[in-house]
């Protein structure tokens, strides 16, 4: 393939306000192509800052998208969408590791680009390239969703994002998506790259059941959920308390309190549907048990799960 190497520039946030519209991502394998399998003479090549319908075109550096398919921890079971693929990096990178892929690029020329990347890496029948707009693509089917979006293009997405399977792993190079913190950031040189964990949804009633004092306990829980942060109580007898470190990972779940008896204990589950189980650890006595909880009521929506507010995208804006 064509191995681009750009001159030095400014960093990735002072090259977009440069221009208009986002980034897409694109540029070289994260391992070179051979010098025999660059393609024909006369083969389109693209070139740097070149305009699209939502994007410039900017390639993303060999070690960055190596870190952002670490952090991603792609492995040979996961499906990889990369959102604006550009040449195929992405989709080509993960593809070689043994995952499968799709990119999707609105540019005809990048497409095609990208297919025969594809071909020439012998990754072709893993790694696929649709011409879409993606803001109108199904992506539902990613375990691992890549970017490479301005601010603005990010929150338009955050929705659809919020509404994959708990526990889809997303990954976006320099940008991040507006109020949702990013539950890891790795900086690779001048540039940051971010993962997210799509959040079960953990809100609403429970009726928490743990063993306590020879017997069990079952208590009332109510959580209140931002993206993947908790907060919420517990109701015993005589007295209610709230909970510490509170938060939601995927489809695992963390929470923390000190019981009637003085005891701290931590919880350790998995979330599937309106039912939790795990562990729970007694911290003071040194002792660990299974635990389970049962959603009572309705689930609430998720904070944040909805379109952005508008002064979000204003305060991200003037940043």
């Amino acid at each position: 393939m064509i191995r681009i190497e750009p001159p030095p520039s400014p960093s990735p946030r002072r090259a977009f306000l440069a221009g208009t519209g986002a980034l897409a991502l694109g540029g070289l394998l994260a391992s070179p192509v051979p010098r025999a399998q660059q393609p024909p003479a006369g083969t389109y090549a693209p070139t740097r800052g070149q305009a699209g319908k939502d994007v410039i075109w900017i390639p993303s550096p060999d070690a960055l998208v190596t870190r952002m398919l670490r952090l991603a921890q792609v492995t040979p079971e996961d499906y990889v969408i990369d959102l604006g693929s550009g040449d195929g990096k992405i989709v080509i990178a993960a593809a070689r590791e043994g995952a499968r892929g799709l990119g999707i690029e609105y540019n005809t020329d990048l497409v095609e680009l990208s297919r025969l990347h594809a071909q020439q890496a012998q990754v072709a029948a893993r790694a696929r390239f649709e011409k879409a707009d993606i803001f109108e693509s199904d992506f539902s089917r990613a375990t691992v969703v890549t970017m490479y979006l301005l601010p603005h293009l990010n929150l338009r997405l955050r929705p659809r994002i919020m509404a994959l399977r708990p526990g889809t792993r997303v990954v976006s190079h320099e940008f991040r998506m507006g109020l949702w913190r990013p539950d890891e950031t790795s900086r690779v040189g001048a540039a940051s790259v971010h993962l997210w964990l799509v959040p079960a949804n953990a809100g609403g009633d429970w009726d928490l059941s743990f063993p306590h004092a020879g017997g069990r306990s079952t208590v009332r829980m109510s959580l209140r959920q931002a993206f993947q942060d908790l907060s919420g109580t517990v109701a015993f007898k005589d007295f209610e308390t709230g909970l510490r470190e509170a938060r939601v990972a995927g489809e695992q779940v963390r929470f923390g309190f000190i019981d009637e008896a003085g005891h701290l204990r931590r919880f350790e589950g998995r979330v599937a549907g309106n039912r939790i189980a795990g562990t729970v650890h007694d911290l003071t006595a040194g002792t660990r048990a299974p635990f389970s909880a049962l959603r009572t009521g309705d689930m609430p929506p998720i904070e944040g799960a909805g379109p952005a507010p508008e002064n979000e995208a204003e305060r991200l804006s003037s940043e």
